[in-house]
């Protein structure tokens, strides 16, 4: 049986700009888009803390290490400039693992910069986990 998990979170960004010209989805950080294991075009699910509105999209990578966070189309009209939001994807892991399943979660700071990074060790570390949690 599989079990859908959390697998990034990027927590407590601001919106910076919208733009309902765009088609659609939401320009993220490239930064905070690896470091939260986010792929271009990946579903995402966004939280507006805000407004308490939820919505499903797909992210596109903004300037790296640049704090962009905009909403674009339709979604421009979910998440305004100045909203608090939290960014999410999930996984489907095998139910043996989920124990030992662990998100990869970026807090940020008020510039929408991240307030640690995973280091290349720690990286390696939940990489072997996540590999052990999933032949379980």
């Amino acid at each position: 049986m599989m079990i859908t998990m959390l697998s990034g979170k990027i927590q407590r960004v601001k919106v910076t700009d919208t733009d309902s010209d765009i088609d659609g989805g939401i320009t993220i950080d490239e930064k905070l888009m690896e470091m939260a294991g986010i792929g271009k075009y990946q579903e995402v699910q966004v939280i507006n803390i805000t407004t308490g509105a939820h919505f499903t999209t797909y992210a596109l990578p903004g300037k790296k290490a640049s704090g962009v966070i905009q909403t674009n189309g339709g979604c421009s009209h979910m998440a305004k400039s100045g909203d608090v939001i939290q960014i999410l994807t999930y996984a489907s892991v095998p139910a043996a693992a989920a124990g030992n399943w662990i998100p990869q979660e970026v807090p940020t700071d008020e510039k929408n910069r991240p307030i640690h990074s995973i280091d290349q060790g720690a990286a390696k570390f939940l990489d072997a986990r996540r590999r052990r949690a999933g032949a379980a």
